[in-house]
């Protein structure tokens, strides 16, 4: 069963609709959907809430930036002792198209900063990742003018589609039900 929900981006109303922020898009879904208030929690230097199912779920959406996420994560796994294993992270993509979210258990950090941070900070890659799809940048913008930017209607239209597909599933994916999740949403 997972214990924290972390959902990666940038704080600040510059970023909010940048593709970059898919992780807290994510968090945010799962938060209202269970009537949650985010609260800045300054010792983990994130906003934090706590949705309650079969346990606690704690939920994070670290304020130190994307490529200093591992800060954040780091402290509350700490403070709560909670293990890599029962960790989930939210977060962009660029390898799958907008709309396609993939689940893994594991593995390195693709060349994701945020990712690469976490990993650095934990120790370890040992814990799960929900890839939300936003496709590649043109050939002429580079990777990070492109996820620091909105993405057009169409394509944010697709990943709201895949979050709304994980939330279908959410009660299973917090129980850490992997291949059933899986296998609904990698179809």
């Amino acid at each position: 069963m997972f214990q924290l929900l972390v959902g990666l981006g940038n704080p600040g109303p510059a970023y909010d609709k940048t593709r970059h922020n898919v992780g807290f898009w994510f968090v945010d879904r799962v938060a209202s959907c269970h009537d949650c208030t985010w609260k800045e929690e300054p010792r983990f230097r994130a906003w934090v809430t706590t949705i309650r199912t079969e346990g606690e779920v704690r939920l994070m959406k670290p304020l130190t930036y994307m490529n200093r996420s591992g800060i954040a994560v780091a402290a509350m796994a700490a403070y709560y002792k909670i293990p890599p294993e029962n960790l989930l992270v939210a977060h962009d993509d660029l390898d799958f198209e907008p709309g396609l979210v993939r689940l893994k258990r594991g593995g390195g950090h693709g060349g994701h900063n945020g990712l690469r941070d976490i990993v650095t900070h934990l120790g370890t890659g040992g814990f799960a990742r929900l890839r939300f799809g936003i496709g590649r940048p043109p050939r002429a913008m580079a990777a990070a003018d492109y996820v620091l930017a909105p993405p057009p209607s169409p394509e944010r239209e697709a990943i709201m589609g895949a979050i709304e597909r994980v939330m279908e599933c959410l009660p299973e994916l917090l129980q850490g039900k992997l291949e059933s999740v899986m296998n609904r949403l990698h179809v």
